[in-house]
């Protein structure tokens, strides 16, 4: 049995399988041949934090495939109540077959994968978004970039920029991130990625000059500055990714083809500007259907390891 906690526990050979996974699923989809082969099964979704697209991709996703999706949000349970992530766990495991879980601190997320006996999935933790991330990179596969993508991060070493670190380290391509001091990727992550990035021949670069980033990439992602629970920072972090937003102006640095990507809700006229978004809004909305797609591709897969 395995789990999907992040990035950092696949190799590249399972990322590519289960992305492969997530791509017939959606071809059957499309051509109006859906996959019930988790017919019977139960999805547990446990959510500490609000959620849009994790909630009705996980959900539709699983009634997609048969099964049974049963939202749980922290209020709704003993959770919420203080009860121990490691006893809740055990109580689900005996009754539902796959557990999905958004929540603050990714300790949480291990407690609970080391106490359940079925498969648990990490629908965003504070360290690691990885079912985004399979979006992402099935995204960029479709629109003709894989292993070759140069990817530009700018904004906040966050979750986000963990999970692409971990995702360019496995599979071999380029990312450079950009972000303000005090702001940058964790040293753990960044020392654990460049462990994997020697094996897959990743080039891993870490900065403060979004324009050095930027500069020839055909893939240039971000995300919000300013991430939930981190709401009385927000006057703080607005002063401090001065100079981070990626625009028209910034835009011109990257390769004329290059793709926009972002996990949303964006903030308009902060991490992005309008025009910049609304001008690779198909890329951005295709990323967001790709949620869909890639989660049941993780699932179909967690179901048969």
């Amino acid at each position: 049995m395995r789990h999907f906690l992040s990035l950092k526990d696949y190799e590249k050979s399972e990322i590519l399988e289960i992305l492969s996974i997530a791509r017939d699923l959606k071809r059957d989809l499309k051509a109006g041949k859906p996959n019930n082969s988790m017919s019977g099964k139960t999805l547990a979704m446990i959510f500490e934090k609000a959620s849009t697209r994790t909630r009705v991709s996980f959900e539709i996703g699983a009634v997609q495939l048969g099964m049974h999706p049963l939202f749980l949000s922290a209020r709704d349970i003993q959770l919420g109540r203080g009860e121990p992530m490691k006893d809740t766990a055990r109580v689900i495991s005996r009754m539902a077959d796959m557990t999905m879980i958004r929540t603050f601190a990714h300790s949480r997320l291990e407690e609970f994968a080391a106490y359940s006996d079925i498969p648990v999935i990490n629908g965003l933790s504070d360290d690691f978004h990885p079912a985004q991330l399979m979006a992402d990179y099935m995204t960029i596969e479709e629109l003709g970039y894989d292993d070759r993508a140069v990817v530009a991060w700018i904004g906040d070493g966050n979750n986000m920029a963990n999970s692409w670190l971990m995702l360019a380290a496995k599979i071999g391509f380029e990312l450079r991130v950009a972000a303000p001091k005090g702001y940058e990727i964790a040293p753990k992550w960044a020392l654990l990625a460049q462990t994997f990035a020697a094996k897959s021949g990743a080039k891993l670069t870490f900065g403060g000059d979004p324009i050095a980033a930027v500069k020839g990439a055909n893939v240039v992602a971000t995300d919000v500055w300013t991430s939930m629970g981190q709401e009385a920072q927000n006057e703080k972090r607005l002063k401090d990714f001065d100079g981070f937003g990626i625009d028209d102006r910034l835009m011109a640095f990257a390769d004329p083809k290059a793709l926009f990507l972002h996990c949303l809700p964006a903030h308009r006229g902060e991490e992005v500007s309008e025009s910049v978004f609304e001008r690779h809004s198909q890329t951005v909305f295709l990323e967001a259907e790709n949620r869909l797609h890639a989660q049941k591709g993780i699932m179909v897969w967690l179901n048969g390891a």
